[in-house]
């Protein structure tokens, strides 16, 4: 055996390779009727004339703002400990390790 089955690339290639055949096969097997650059591409918009480009783009300062709205009250509590300071984020994590480092020497892991 070649190691591990699951782990094995020359599985994972005879496995992508089928994947891709199968792919094809179902590409292969759509409408042969359609056309680039005719009226098949064009949007449709209930009958009616779709508006230009710049009519369609929905103008917002900011694409998350209702995310953001809706969770304020979360981001207000979290904000205060995320400053920006690479030093602050370094304790954190030097921190944690510290503390797990704690936890797996009294279960007796380490």
């Amino acid at each position: 055996m070649l190691g591990l089955p699951y782990w094995n690339p020359l599985i994972w290639i005879f496995v992508f390779i089928i994947a891709l055949a199968l792919a094809y096969y179902f590409r292969s097997r759509g409408q042969k009727k359609y056309k680039k650059g005719t009226a098949q591409t064009e949007i449709f918009l209930s009958g009616e004339a779709p508006p230009e480009a710049e009519e369609r783009h929905v103008k917002a300062h900011n694409i998350y703002w209702g995310f953001f709205e809706t969770l304020k009250g979360y981001y207000k509590e979290n904000m205060r400990a995320h400053t920006g300071i690479v030093n602050d984020y370094v304790i954190w994590f030097v921190a944690l390790i510290a503390l797990t480092a704690v936890i797996l020497f009294v279960v007796g892991l380490l």
